[in-house]
């Protein structure tokens, strides 16, 4: 077994860290948990053939049926609140004032009066934009001289978070860019989510990226690259989020996300043990949940795994701390853990085995627990177990698979030993633990 260096519970040190963080959050007062809604791109990218495909083009009539969807199929009152349209939205000219404007035949009451659908359904709009000359689609960008005018423009039709890309621009137009948009959002006087694709475009990693400036200015925000409907394209963004862990999670926190794109649960891709580790790893990275799939056609399966409420109220936990991988085994099994409100906490048992139903054997213990009883309830089997911290236990984790519990600890976690800035008196060498 590998644990890594750091141990469980040097979580516990990053909770210590992460609060005094909270205060450089995106002032706007938004997305204080990630975010949870529905994104088209995935999905539908940008078939804007309405003639031949009405159903599935990037209309207003797509959202509106999936603000139906939202509004009355029991996701909105689970947190699904957003309805974000992608890219190939707007015409390809702007206006006579200088306006972004949408396509006049498959948007032909404007996105005002879409959005104020969406708001009479008890739901939030979102749209997107892109910094270069060009959206990635090749429709017209939001370069630096038309930050303002279209930040004020996404106000006046009462947008509620803008997804700004970074298509046809360069280092530097980033650099500027990406802070004004903030100041300008923020200057309408209208509360608007800001998500950011600035890091995806710098690499995700410091030296390139500040993860301190960004949490100043975006409330969430791309790191890496877009997400494909595969379980390989999935295992690579896992990869690469849990491999930089150490950089990513005091980047996290309320108001303030790392987001590792789309849930692709609905689609065609992912089995369903798969798509089941992807809420659960979305969950354990406080990631936001925005699906891209059809929710006039989704399956009871997939629904039921985005619906999963205990899921969801780990990913939506209040303290906002980003969970980790704390076990990487030789056979193919990997534990991620996350620290909860409440003193809870969530593990995931994860199979990157290809042959069989895995039975892996552990103790909470040598996770790490301190003494006690444990009540551990299974999120997708839903069912409770009782479990000292010293028992042997096993779980069964299937091929490309995960179990995941949410633990209520018995224990109270100790922070004495950390001064300001979260490091350790011994700087770092021994592994903090849960105190009865």
């Amino acid at each position: 077994m590998f644990v890594s260096s750091a141990g469980m519970h040097v979580a516990v040190l990053l909770f210590a860290a992460a609060l005094p963080l909270t205060t450089v959050a995106l002032d706007n007062g938004l997305m204080k948990t990630p975010p949870m809604g529905w994104l088209a791109w995935e999905r539908f990218r940008c078939d804007v053939d309405c003639e031949h495909d009405p159903k599935n083009c990037i209309s207003e009539n797509l959202f509106i049926d999936m603000a139906d969807r939202l509004a009355e199929d029991g996701w909105k009152e689970l947190g699904y609140v957003y309805v974000n349209i992608d890219d190939c939205w707007s015409s390809m000219d702007r206006d006579k004032e200088g306006r972004l404007q949408s396509d006049p035949k498959r948007f032909p009451g404007g996105i005002h009066k879409l959005a104020r659908y969406v708001h009479d359904r008890g739901l939030k709009l979102g749209i997107y934009g892109d910094m270069g000359t060009h959206t990635c689609g090749g429709y017209p960008g939001t370069p630096l001289d038309k930050i303002k005018i279209d930040a004020q423009t996404f106000a006046d039709w009462e947008v509620d978070m803008l997804k700004y890309d970074g298509c046809y621009s360069n280092v530097t137009e980033q650099e500027q860019g990406y802070p004004l948009m903030s100041e300008a959002l923020n200057a309408t006087g209208r509360p608007i989510g800001y998500s950011c694709s600035w890091p995806a475009y710098q690499g995700g990693l410091p030296p390139k990226v500040n993860y301190t400036q960004l949490g100043k200015i975006c409330n969430l925000w791309r790191n890496y690259g877009d997400i494909q409907d595969s379980w390989d394209s999935v295992l690579n963004v896992i990869d690469w989020f849990f491999n930089n862990q150490e950089v990513l999670i005091p980047a996290a926190g309320p108001g303030r996300w790392n987001d590792p794109d789309m849930l692709l649960i609905g689609d065609f891709g992912l089995s369903m043990d798969q798509s089941r580790a992807q809420m659960a790893l979305w969950a354990i990275m406080a990631a936001p949940l925005f699906m891209s799939n059809d929710l006039r056609t989704i399956s009871s399966g997939a629904r039921s795994i985005l619906q999963n409420k205990m899921a969801i109220t780990i990913n939506q936990d209040p303290m906002g701390i980003q969970g980790r991988r704390i076990v990487k085994e030789k056979n193919g099994i990997e534990v991620f853990w996350r620290p909860l409100s409440s003193n809870a906490s969530a593990l995931v048992f994860f199979s990157r085995r290809k042959d069989m139903p895995f039975r892996y054997q552990t103790s909470l213990s040598k996770l790490n627990y301190t003494t006690g009883s444990y009540k551990a309830f299974d999120v997708f089997a839903e069912k409770t177990v009782m479990l000292k911290d010293s028992t042997d236990f096993v779980v069964s984790v299937n091929p490309s698979g995960v179990v995941m519990w949410y633990l209520s600890a018995p224990a109270k976690r100790h922070l004495r030993q950390f001064y300001k800035g979260g490091r350790s008196r011994d700087e770092g060498n021994a592994i903090p633990s849960f105190i009865l």
